[in-house]
Protein backbone atom coordinates (compact mmCIF):
# COMPACT_ATOMS: atom_id res chain seq x y z
CA UNK A 1 0.00 0.00 0.00
CA UNK A 2 1.35 3.40 -0.98
CA UNK A 3 0.37 7.04 -0.88
CA UNK A 4 -0.03 7.36 -4.63
CA UNK A 5 0.21 3.78 -5.88
CA UNK A 6 -2.45 1.41 -4.58
CA UNK A 7 -3.57 3.60 -1.68
CA UNK A 8 -5.58 2.19 1.19
CA UNK A 9 -9.26 2.73 1.91
CA UNK A 10 -8.92 4.67 5.18
CA UNK A 11 -10.29 7.92 3.77
CA UNK A 12 -13.40 6.28 2.37
CA UNK A 13 -13.83 4.27 5.57
CA UNK A 14 -13.90 7.49 7.60
CA UNK A 15 -16.42 9.03 5.20
CA UNK A 16 -18.73 6.07 5.74
CA UNK A 17 -18.59 6.75 9.49
CA UNK A 18 -19.90 10.29 9.06
CA UNK A 19 -23.35 10.90 10.62
CA UNK A 20 -24.77 11.44 7.11
CA UNK A 21 -23.63 9.36 4.16
CA UNK A 22 -25.62 9.11 0.94
CA UNK A 23 -24.85 5.92 -0.99
CA UNK A 24 -23.60 6.82 -4.46
CA UNK A 25 -21.77 3.54 -5.07
CA UNK A 26 -23.86 2.63 -8.12
CA UNK A 27 -21.63 5.10 -9.91
CA UNK A 28 -19.09 2.27 -9.82
CA UNK A 29 -21.41 0.07 -11.87
CA UNK A 30 -21.32 2.66 -14.66
CA UNK A 31 -17.55 3.05 -14.39
CA UNK A 32 -17.14 -0.74 -14.54
CA UNK A 33 -18.73 -0.61 -17.97
CA UNK A 34 -15.96 1.74 -19.11
CA UNK A 35 -13.10 -0.50 -17.97
CA UNK A 36 -10.82 -1.62 -20.83
CA UNK A 37 -13.16 -0.24 -23.49
CA UNK A 38 -12.81 2.60 -25.98
CA UNK A 39 -14.55 5.04 -23.60
CA UNK A 40 -12.24 4.30 -20.67
CA UNK A 41 -11.04 7.93 -20.50
CA UNK A 42 -13.47 9.95 -18.38
CA UNK A 43 -13.40 13.60 -17.25
CA UNK A 44 -16.06 14.68 -14.75
CA UNK A 45 -16.33 18.37 -13.87
CA UNK A 46 -18.71 19.83 -11.30
CA UNK A 47 -18.78 22.74 -8.82
CA UNK A 48 -17.16 22.70 -5.40
CA UNK A 49 -19.22 21.05 -2.65
CA UNK A 50 -20.74 18.61 -5.13
CA UNK A 51 -18.96 15.46 -3.90
CA UNK A 52 -15.86 15.23 -6.10
CA UNK A 53 -13.55 14.15 -3.28
CA UNK A 54 -15.97 11.57 -1.84
CA UNK A 55 -16.41 10.06 -5.30
CA UNK A 56 -12.65 9.92 -5.85
CA UNK A 57 -12.05 8.20 -2.50
CA UNK A 58 -14.86 5.73 -3.22
CA UNK A 59 -13.40 4.84 -6.62
CA UNK A 60 -9.92 4.39 -5.16
CA UNK A 61 -11.17 2.17 -2.32
CA UNK A 62 -13.10 -0.01 -4.75
CA UNK A 63 -10.41 -0.64 -7.36
CA UNK A 64 -7.13 -0.41 -5.41
CA UNK A 65 -5.07 -3.58 -4.91
CA UNK A 66 -3.55 -1.91 -1.86
CA UNK A 67 -6.48 -2.80 0.43
CA UNK A 68 -9.37 -5.18 1.04
CA UNK A 69 -12.61 -3.23 0.84
CA UNK A 70 -15.14 -6.07 1.02
CA UNK A 71 -16.37 -5.00 4.45
CA UNK A 72 -16.87 -1.40 3.25
CA UNK A 73 -18.96 -2.18 0.19
CA UNK A 74 -20.85 -5.30 1.25
CA UNK A 75 -23.73 -3.26 2.74
CA UNK A 76 -23.78 -0.63 -0.02
CA UNK A 77 -25.81 -0.62 -3.23
CA UNK A 78 -22.96 -1.69 -5.52
CA UNK A 79 -22.68 -5.06 -3.75
CA UNK A 80 -25.98 -6.09 -5.38
CA UNK A 81 -24.81 -5.22 -8.89
CA UNK A 82 -23.76 -7.86 -11.39
CA UNK A 83 -19.98 -8.19 -11.62
CA UNK A 84 -19.41 -6.41 -8.31
CA UNK A 85 -16.70 -8.86 -7.14
CA UNK A 86 -14.96 -9.02 -10.52
CA UNK A 87 -13.28 -5.65 -10.18
CA UNK A 88 -13.17 -5.14 -6.43
CA UNK A 89 -9.53 -4.46 -5.38
CA UNK A 90 -8.18 -5.91 -8.61
CA UNK A 91 -6.25 -3.00 -10.12
CA UNK A 92 -3.13 -0.95 -9.69
CA UNK A 93 -4.49 2.48 -8.82
CA UNK A 94 -2.48 5.67 -9.14
CA UNK A 95 -4.26 8.45 -7.26
CA UNK A 96 -3.15 12.10 -7.42
CA UNK A 97 -4.83 14.99 -5.60
CA UNK A 98 -3.31 17.72 -7.74
CA UNK A 99 -4.70 20.57 -5.65
CA UNK A 100 -3.20 19.18 -2.44
CA UNK A 101 0.13 18.62 -4.17
CA UNK A 102 0.15 22.13 -5.59
CA UNK A 103 -0.78 23.84 -2.33
CA UNK A 104 1.74 21.90 -0.23
CA UNK A 105 4.87 22.11 -2.37
CA UNK A 106 7.09 25.13 -1.74
CA UNK A 107 8.96 25.08 -5.05
CA UNK A 108 5.96 24.91 -7.35
CA UNK A 109 8.11 24.78 -10.48
CA UNK A 110 9.09 21.23 -9.44
CA UNK A 111 5.49 20.07 -8.92
CA UNK A 112 5.17 17.61 -11.81
CA UNK A 113 8.69 16.24 -11.41
CA UNK A 114 8.17 15.64 -7.68
CA UNK A 115 4.87 13.85 -8.25
CA UNK A 116 6.44 11.63 -10.92
CA UNK A 117 9.45 10.84 -8.74
CA UNK A 118 7.30 9.86 -5.77
CA UNK A 119 5.12 7.53 -7.84
CA UNK A 120 8.17 5.98 -9.52
CA UNK A 121 9.66 5.19 -6.08
CA UNK A 122 6.45 3.47 -5.05
CA UNK A 123 6.46 1.49 -8.30
CA UNK A 124 10.01 0.39 -7.48
CA UNK A 125 8.91 -0.89 -4.07
CA UNK A 126 5.86 -2.64 -5.52
CA UNK A 127 7.84 -4.25 -8.36
CA UNK A 128 11.39 -4.83 -7.02
CA UNK A 129 12.32 -7.13 -9.91
CA UNK A 130 11.84 -4.38 -12.48
CA UNK A 131 14.56 -1.78 -12.93
CA UNK A 132 13.23 1.77 -13.22
CA UNK A 133 16.07 4.01 -14.32
CA UNK A 134 16.03 7.73 -13.50
CA UNK A 135 15.68 8.72 -17.14
CA UNK A 136 12.33 6.92 -17.51
CA UNK A 137 9.16 9.00 -17.39
CA UNK A 138 6.22 7.90 -15.27
CA UNK A 139 4.41 6.78 -18.42
CA UNK A 140 7.41 4.65 -19.42
CA UNK A 141 7.56 3.09 -15.95
CA UNK A 142 3.90 2.12 -16.21
CA UNK A 143 4.64 0.57 -19.59
CA UNK A 144 7.53 -1.40 -18.06
CA UNK A 145 5.18 -2.88 -15.46
CA UNK A 146 2.61 -3.82 -18.08
CA UNK A 147 5.26 -5.35 -20.35
CA UNK A 148 6.74 -7.54 -17.59
CA UNK A 149 3.59 -8.51 -15.69
CA UNK A 150 0.49 -7.69 -17.73
CA UNK A 151 -0.81 -5.63 -14.77
CA UNK A 152 -2.93 -2.65 -15.82
CA UNK A 153 -3.59 0.67 -14.11
CA UNK A 154 -6.46 2.92 -13.13
CA UNK A 155 -5.35 6.55 -12.93
CA UNK A 156 -7.32 9.01 -10.78
CA UNK A 157 -6.46 12.71 -10.85
CA UNK A 158 -8.55 14.85 -8.51
CA UNK A 159 -8.66 18.63 -9.15
CA UNK A 160 -6.84 18.09 -12.44
CA UNK A 161 -7.69 21.69 -13.44
CA UNK A 162 -6.00 23.41 -10.49
CA UNK A 163 -3.13 24.68 -12.64
CA UNK A 164 -5.67 26.27 -14.99
CA UNK A 165 -7.51 27.94 -12.12
CA UNK A 166 -4.29 29.12 -10.47
CA UNK A 167 -3.00 30.47 -13.79
CA UNK A 168 0.50 29.11 -13.20
CA UNK A 169 3.59 30.15 -15.23
CA UNK A 170 3.80 28.82 -18.77
CA UNK A 171 6.80 26.57 -18.09
CA UNK A 172 4.97 24.66 -15.35
CA UNK A 173 1.82 24.45 -17.42
CA UNK A 174 3.70 23.11 -20.44
CA UNK A 175 5.33 20.47 -18.25
CA UNK A 176 1.87 19.48 -17.03
CA UNK A 177 0.69 19.14 -20.64
CA UNK A 178 3.63 16.85 -21.40
CA UNK A 179 2.78 14.80 -18.31
CA UNK A 180 -0.83 14.36 -19.50
CA UNK A 181 0.30 13.64 -23.05
CA UNK A 182 2.59 10.87 -21.89
CA UNK A 183 -0.09 9.21 -19.79
CA UNK A 184 -3.10 9.51 -22.03
CA UNK A 185 -2.09 10.04 -25.66
CA UNK A 186 0.45 7.28 -26.19
CA UNK A 187 -0.92 4.44 -28.32
CA UNK A 188 1.76 2.18 -26.85
CA UNK A 189 0.62 2.87 -23.28
CA UNK A 190 -3.09 2.58 -24.02
CA UNK A 191 -3.39 -1.17 -23.23
CA UNK A 192 -1.77 -0.55 -19.83
CA UNK A 193 -4.53 1.88 -18.77
CA UNK A 194 -7.82 0.22 -17.78
CA UNK A 195 -9.49 3.46 -16.74
CA UNK A 196 -8.53 7.13 -16.48
CA UNK A 197 -10.75 9.30 -14.26
CA UNK A 198 -10.12 13.04 -14.06
CA UNK A 199 -12.24 15.33 -11.95
CA UNK A 200 -12.23 19.07 -11.43
CA UNK A 201 -14.37 22.19 -11.50
CA UNK A 202 -13.81 23.27 -15.10
CA UNK A 203 -14.15 21.13 -18.22
CA UNK A 204 -11.09 20.46 -20.33
CA UNK A 205 -9.45 23.68 -21.53
CA UNK A 206 -10.22 23.89 -25.20
CA UNK A 207 -7.24 25.88 -26.45
CA UNK A 208 -4.42 24.36 -24.38
CA UNK A 209 -5.21 20.96 -22.90
CA UNK A 210 -7.81 19.70 -25.35
CA UNK A 211 -5.29 18.25 -27.80
CA UNK A 212 -3.77 16.27 -24.93
CA UNK A 213 -7.12 15.00 -23.66
CA UNK A 214 -9.31 14.84 -26.76
CA UNK A 215 -9.79 11.11 -26.20
CA UNK A 216 -11.64 11.83 -22.95
CA UNK A 217 -15.43 11.68 -22.68
CA UNK A 218 -16.60 14.76 -20.78
CA UNK A 219 -19.33 14.76 -18.12
CA UNK A 220 -19.97 18.31 -16.96
CA UNK A 221 -22.57 20.32 -15.08
CA UNK A 222 -23.89 21.18 -18.56
CA UNK A 223 -24.51 17.53 -19.36
CA UNK A 224 -23.34 14.63 -17.21
CA UNK A 225 -25.20 12.11 -19.38
CA UNK A 226 -25.41 8.66 -17.73
CA UNK A 227 -23.58 9.96 -14.65
CA UNK A 228 -26.09 12.76 -13.94
CA UNK A 229 -27.62 11.19 -10.82
CA UNK A 230 -24.15 10.99 -9.26
CA UNK A 231 -23.28 14.70 -9.74
CA UNK A 232 -25.27 15.80 -6.68
CA UNK A 233 -28.17 14.62 -4.53
CA UNK A 234 -31.41 13.71 -6.28
CA UNK A 235 -34.93 14.22 -4.83
CA UNK A 236 -35.35 10.70 -3.45
CA UNK A 237 -32.15 11.04 -1.45
CA UNK A 238 -33.07 14.48 -0.11
CA UNK A 239 -36.62 13.42 0.79
CA UNK A 240 -35.23 10.50 2.75
CA UNK A 241 -32.85 12.78 4.67
CA UNK A 242 -35.62 15.29 5.41
CA UNK A 243 -37.83 12.52 6.80
CA UNK A 244 -34.99 11.12 8.91
CA UNK A 245 -34.01 14.50 10.35
CA UNK A 246 -37.49 16.02 10.62
CA UNK A 247 -36.81 18.80 8.11
CA UNK A 248 -39.30 20.37 5.69
CA UNK A 249 -38.64 18.99 2.20
CA UNK A 250 -40.21 21.86 0.28
CA UNK A 251 -38.12 24.36 2.22
CA UNK A 252 -35.01 22.29 1.54
CA UNK A 253 -35.92 22.27 -2.12
CA UNK A 254 -36.32 26.05 -2.15
CA UNK A 255 -32.88 26.54 -0.60
CA UNK A 256 -30.68 23.95 -2.32
CA UNK A 257 -32.38 22.56 -5.46
CA UNK A 258 -32.47 24.15 -8.90
CA UNK A 259 -29.90 22.32 -11.04
CA UNK A 260 -31.92 20.32 -13.59
CA UNK A 261 -30.31 17.88 -15.98
CA UNK A 262 -31.45 14.86 -18.00
CA UNK A 263 -34.68 14.47 -16.08
CA UNK A 264 -33.09 14.86 -12.65
CA UNK A 265 -33.41 17.60 -10.09
CA UNK A 266 -29.96 18.07 -8.56
CA UNK A 267 -29.33 19.43 -5.06
CA UNK A 268 -26.15 20.86 -3.58
CA UNK A 269 -24.95 17.87 -1.46
CA UNK A 270 -22.80 19.69 1.08
CA UNK A 271 -25.44 22.30 1.87
CA UNK A 272 -28.13 19.64 2.29
CA UNK A 273 -25.96 17.62 4.66
CA UNK A 274 -25.04 20.64 6.76
CA UNK A 275 -28.66 21.74 6.88
CA UNK A 276 -29.72 18.33 8.20
CA UNK A 277 -26.89 18.34 10.71
CA UNK A 278 -27.66 21.82 12.03
CA UNK A 279 -31.46 21.41 11.87
CA UNK A 280 -31.84 24.70 9.99
CA UNK A 281 -31.78 26.16 6.50
CA UNK A 282 -28.93 28.58 5.94
CA UNK A 283 -26.48 29.86 3.34
CA UNK A 284 -23.68 27.32 3.71
CA UNK A 285 -22.34 28.13 0.26
CA UNK A 286 -21.22 31.56 1.43
CA UNK A 287 -19.19 30.02 4.25
CA UNK A 288 -16.98 28.03 1.87
CA UNK A 289 -16.72 30.32 -1.15
CA UNK A 290 -16.78 33.98 -2.08
CA UNK A 291 -19.44 35.92 -3.95
CA UNK A 292 -16.55 37.94 -5.39
CA UNK A 293 -16.29 35.42 -8.24
CA UNK A 294 -19.67 36.76 -9.41
CA UNK A 295 -18.92 40.45 -8.99
CA UNK A 296 -15.48 40.07 -10.57
CA UNK A 297 -17.01 38.68 -13.75
CA UNK A 298 -19.82 41.23 -13.84
CA UNK A 299 -17.45 44.14 -13.24
CA UNK A 300 -15.91 43.37 -16.63
CA UNK A 301 -19.04 45.11 -17.94
CA UNK A 302 -19.71 42.94 -20.98
CA UNK A 303 -22.42 44.11 -23.33
CA UNK A 304 -25.79 43.06 -21.91
CA UNK A 305 -24.48 42.36 -18.40
CA UNK A 306 -26.77 44.81 -16.65
CA UNK A 307 -29.89 43.53 -18.39
CA UNK A 308 -28.95 39.89 -17.71
CA UNK A 309 -28.32 40.53 -14.01
CA UNK A 310 -31.59 42.42 -13.57
CA UNK A 311 -33.61 39.73 -15.29
CA UNK A 312 -32.03 36.88 -13.33
CA UNK A 313 -32.45 38.70 -10.02
CA UNK A 314 -36.09 39.12 -10.98
CA UNK A 315 -36.42 35.35 -11.37
CA UNK A 316 -36.13 35.13 -15.15
CA UNK A 317 -33.89 33.02 -17.34
CA UNK A 318 -31.50 34.63 -19.81
CA UNK A 319 -30.14 33.09 -23.01
CA UNK A 320 -26.57 31.83 -22.98
CA UNK A 321 -24.30 30.27 -25.58
CA UNK A 322 -22.14 27.77 -23.67
CA UNK A 323 -20.23 26.56 -26.72
CA UNK A 324 -17.77 29.45 -27.03
CA UNK A 325 -16.16 29.53 -23.58
CA UNK A 326 -12.64 28.06 -23.69
CA UNK A 327 -12.78 26.86 -20.04
CA UNK A 328 -9.91 29.10 -18.98
CA UNK A 329 -9.53 31.74 -16.28
CA UNK A 330 -7.88 34.33 -18.50
CA UNK A 331 -10.06 34.51 -21.58
CA UNK A 332 -13.50 35.97 -20.89
CA UNK A 333 -14.36 37.65 -24.19
CA UNK A 334 -18.15 37.95 -23.95
CA UNK A 335 -21.05 37.85 -21.50
CA UNK A 336 -21.69 34.27 -22.66
CA UNK A 337 -18.19 33.32 -21.47
CA UNK A 338 -18.80 34.88 -18.05
CA UNK A 339 -22.21 33.22 -17.64
CA UNK A 340 -20.87 29.83 -18.75
CA UNK A 341 -18.07 30.07 -16.19
CA UNK A 342 -20.61 30.89 -13.46
CA UNK A 343 -22.62 27.83 -14.53
CA UNK A 344 -19.59 25.57 -14.18
CA UNK A 345 -18.82 26.82 -10.68
CA UNK A 346 -22.44 26.50 -9.55
CA UNK A 347 -23.60 30.12 -9.32
CA UNK A 348 -26.02 29.60 -12.21
CA UNK A 349 -28.07 26.65 -13.43
CA UNK A 350 -28.23 25.71 -17.11
CA UNK A 351 -31.37 24.84 -19.06
CA UNK A 352 -30.13 22.79 -21.99
CA UNK A 353 -33.48 22.69 -23.81
CA UNK A 354 -33.92 26.46 -23.72
CA UNK A 355 -30.18 27.26 -23.89
CA UNK A 356 -30.61 29.62 -20.98
CA UNK A 357 -29.43 30.08 -17.41
CA UNK A 358 -30.88 31.31 -14.13
CA UNK A 359 -30.13 31.63 -10.43
CA UNK A 360 -30.92 28.14 -9.12
CA UNK A 361 -32.12 28.56 -5.53
CA UNK A 362 -32.44 30.77 -2.47
CA UNK A 363 -28.95 29.96 -1.16
CA UNK A 364 -27.29 31.09 -4.39
CA UNK A 365 -29.66 34.05 -4.71
CA UNK A 366 -28.23 35.37 -1.44
CA UNK A 367 -24.74 35.10 -2.92
CA UNK A 368 -25.86 37.08 -5.95
CA UNK A 369 -27.36 39.73 -3.69
CA UNK A 370 -24.02 39.98 -1.87
CA UNK A 371 -22.14 40.22 -5.16
CA UNK A 372 -24.37 42.92 -6.60
CA UNK A 373 -24.16 44.89 -3.35
CA UNK A 374 -20.40 45.37 -3.74
CA UNK A 375 -20.43 46.21 -7.43
CA UNK A 376 -19.51 49.73 -8.43
CA UNK A 377 -22.75 50.19 -10.38
CA UNK A 378 -24.88 51.82 -7.68
CA UNK A 379 -27.77 51.99 -10.12
CA UNK A 380 -28.34 48.30 -9.53
CA UNK A 381 -27.73 48.30 -5.79
CA UNK A 382 -29.36 51.51 -4.62
CA UNK A 383 -32.11 52.18 -7.12
CA UNK A 384 -33.28 48.62 -7.61
CA UNK A 385 -32.61 46.30 -4.69
CA UNK A 386 -33.07 48.87 -1.92
CA UNK A 387 -36.11 50.32 -3.66
CA UNK A 388 -37.54 46.82 -3.84
CA UNK A 389 -37.44 46.52 -0.06
CA UNK A 390 -39.44 49.71 0.23
CA UNK A 391 -41.87 48.52 -2.42
CA UNK A 392 -42.66 45.34 -0.49
CA UNK A 393 -43.24 47.41 2.63
CA UNK A 394 -45.57 49.75 0.73
CA UNK A 395 -47.51 46.84 -0.76
CA UNK A 396 -48.02 45.15 2.60
CA UNK A 397 -49.07 48.51 4.08
CA UNK A 398 -51.57 49.06 1.26
CA UNK A 399 -49.85 52.25 0.03
CA UNK A 400 -51.16 52.25 -3.54
CA UNK A 401 -49.49 55.48 -4.65
CA UNK A 402 -46.05 54.37 -3.45
CA UNK A 403 -46.43 51.07 -5.28
CA UNK A 404 -47.42 52.86 -8.51
CA UNK A 405 -44.40 55.17 -8.29
CA UNK A 406 -42.06 52.22 -7.71
CA UNK A 407 -43.42 50.44 -10.76
CA UNK A 408 -42.88 53.57 -12.85
CA UNK A 409 -39.22 53.47 -11.86
CA UNK A 410 -38.85 49.72 -12.34
CA UNK A 411 -40.36 49.80 -15.81
CA UNK A 412 -37.54 52.07 -16.98
CA UNK A 413 -34.86 49.54 -16.04
CA UNK A 414 -36.18 46.57 -18.02
CA UNK A 415 -36.51 48.14 -21.44
CA UNK A 416 -32.97 48.01 -22.76
CA UNK A 417 -33.69 45.12 -25.11
CA UNK A 418 -37.47 45.16 -25.36
CA UNK A 419 -40.25 47.52 -26.32
CA UNK A 420 -41.24 49.78 -23.44
CA UNK A 421 -44.96 49.42 -24.09
CA UNK A 422 -45.35 45.70 -24.68
CA UNK A 423 -46.71 43.28 -22.10
CA UNK A 424 -43.40 41.46 -21.70
CA UNK A 425 -41.84 44.70 -20.44
CA UNK A 426 -44.73 45.22 -18.02
CA UNK A 427 -44.35 41.72 -16.55
CA UNK A 428 -40.59 42.13 -16.29
CA UNK A 429 -41.12 45.44 -14.48
CA UNK A 430 -43.23 43.61 -11.89
CA UNK A 431 -40.64 40.85 -11.40
CA UNK A 432 -37.83 43.36 -11.10
CA UNK A 433 -39.72 45.63 -8.72
CA UNK A 434 -40.33 42.74 -6.34
CA UNK A 435 -36.78 41.30 -6.40
CA UNK A 436 -36.46 41.65 -2.64
CA UNK A 437 -39.69 39.70 -2.12
CA UNK A 438 -37.92 36.61 -3.50
CA UNK A 439 -36.11 36.39 -0.16
CA UNK A 440 -39.47 35.82 1.55
CA UNK A 441 -41.82 34.53 -1.13
CA UNK A 442 -42.06 31.80 -3.72
CA UNK A 443 -43.09 33.60 -6.90
CA UNK A 444 -45.26 31.71 -9.39
CA UNK A 445 -45.88 33.29 -12.77
CA UNK A 446 -49.15 32.62 -14.60
CA UNK A 447 -50.33 30.26 -11.89
CA UNK A 448 -53.38 28.13 -12.65
CA UNK A 449 -55.98 29.44 -10.22
CA UNK A 450 -59.76 29.35 -10.08
CA UNK A 451 -61.09 29.87 -13.63
CA UNK A 452 -57.91 31.03 -15.29
CA UNK A 453 -54.30 32.09 -14.82
CA UNK A 454 -53.21 34.70 -12.29
CA UNK A 455 -50.36 36.84 -13.64
CA UNK A 456 -48.17 36.61 -10.53
CA UNK A 457 -48.76 34.85 -7.21
CA UNK A 458 -46.54 35.38 -4.17
CA UNK A 459 -46.68 32.63 -1.53
CA UNK A 460 -44.66 33.39 1.63
CA UNK A 461 -42.24 30.87 3.11
CA UNK A 462 -41.62 32.95 6.24
CA UNK A 463 -44.29 33.41 8.92
CA UNK A 464 -46.66 36.36 9.40
CA UNK A 465 -46.72 37.54 5.80
CA UNK A 466 -49.80 37.51 3.55
CA UNK A 467 -49.89 35.80 0.18
CA UNK A 468 -50.35 38.17 -2.78
CA UNK A 469 -52.12 37.82 -6.14
CA UNK A 470 -51.05 40.44 -8.70
CA UNK A 471 -53.08 40.96 -11.85
CA UNK A 472 -51.81 43.21 -14.65
CA UNK A 473 -53.78 45.31 -17.08
CA UNK A 474 -52.70 47.36 -20.11
CA UNK A 475 -54.49 50.62 -20.94
CA UNK A 476 -57.43 49.71 -18.73
CA UNK A 477 -57.73 50.46 -15.01
CA UNK A 478 -56.42 48.89 -11.81
CA UNK A 479 -59.95 48.30 -10.53
CA UNK A 480 -60.66 46.06 -13.53
CA UNK A 481 -57.65 43.94 -12.51
CA UNK A 482 -59.17 43.47 -9.03
CA UNK A 483 -62.51 42.61 -10.65
CA UNK A 484 -60.85 39.87 -12.67
CA UNK A 485 -59.23 38.38 -9.56
CA UNK A 486 -62.63 38.24 -7.88
CA UNK A 487 -64.66 37.07 -10.88
CA UNK A 488 -62.29 34.30 -11.87
CA UNK A 489 -61.73 33.31 -8.25
CA UNK A 490 -57.96 33.27 -8.49
CA UNK A 491 -57.93 32.84 -4.72
CA UNK A 492 -59.48 29.34 -4.89
CA UNK A 493 -56.09 27.67 -5.26
CA UNK A 494 -55.05 29.35 -2.01
CA UNK A 495 -58.12 28.15 -0.12
CA UNK A 496 -56.03 26.06 2.23
CA UNK A 497 -53.55 28.84 2.89
CA UNK A 498 -53.90 29.93 6.51
CA UNK A 499 -52.37 33.41 6.36
CA UNK A 500 -53.72 36.67 4.99
CA UNK A 501 -54.21 37.38 1.29
CA UNK A 502 -53.77 40.59 -0.71
CA UNK A 503 -55.23 41.34 -4.15
CA UNK A 504 -53.01 43.76 -6.09
CA UNK A 505 -54.38 45.22 -9.32
CA UNK A 506 -51.94 47.07 -11.58
CA UNK A 507 -52.69 48.98 -14.76
CA UNK A 508 -50.12 50.46 -17.12
CA UNK A 509 -51.15 53.47 -19.19
CA UNK A 510 -49.19 53.35 -22.41
CA UNK A 511 -49.88 56.99 -23.31
CA UNK A 512 -48.74 58.50 -20.02
CA UNK A 513 -46.21 55.74 -19.27
CA UNK A 514 -47.50 55.53 -15.71
CA UNK A 515 -48.88 52.81 -13.47
CA UNK A 516 -51.98 52.75 -11.30
CA UNK A 517 -52.38 50.42 -8.35
CA UNK A 518 -55.26 49.19 -6.21
CA UNK A 519 -54.73 46.92 -3.19
CA UNK A 520 -57.43 44.99 -1.39
CA UNK A 521 -57.32 42.56 1.53
CA UNK A 522 -59.25 39.40 0.80
CA UNK A 523 -61.76 38.41 3.46
CA UNK A 524 -63.01 34.83 3.46
CA UNK A 525 -66.78 34.53 3.55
Amino acid sequence: MGIYLNPGNENFRSMLKAPIYVDKTMMLKTLNEFIDRDNKYVCISRPRRFGKTIASEMISAYYSKGCDSHDLFEKLKISKAEGYEDKLNKYNVIKIDLNSEYQNILDKEKLIRRISEKIKKELGREYPDIIFTEDLSLAECIMEVYSYTGDTFIILIDEYDVLVREQVPKALFDEFLSFLNGLFKSATLRPAISLAYLTGILPIVRDKIQSKLNNFEEYSILDAKELTEFVGFIPEEVKSLCEEYGMDYEECRRWYDGYYQNGYEIYNPESVVKSMRDKKFSNYWGKTSSYRVISDRLEENFKGSKDAVIRMLAGEEVPVNVSQYLNTMDCFATLDDALTYLIHIGYLAYNEEEESCRIPNLEIRKEWANAVAVMSDQEITDRIIRASKELLKATLAGDEEAVARALDESHIHVTSNRSYNNEDALQSAIYLAYIYALNKYTVIKEMTTGKGFADVVFIPFVPDLPAMIIELKHNRCAESALDQIREKKYFDSLADYKGGLLFVGVNYDEKDKTHECRIESFVKE
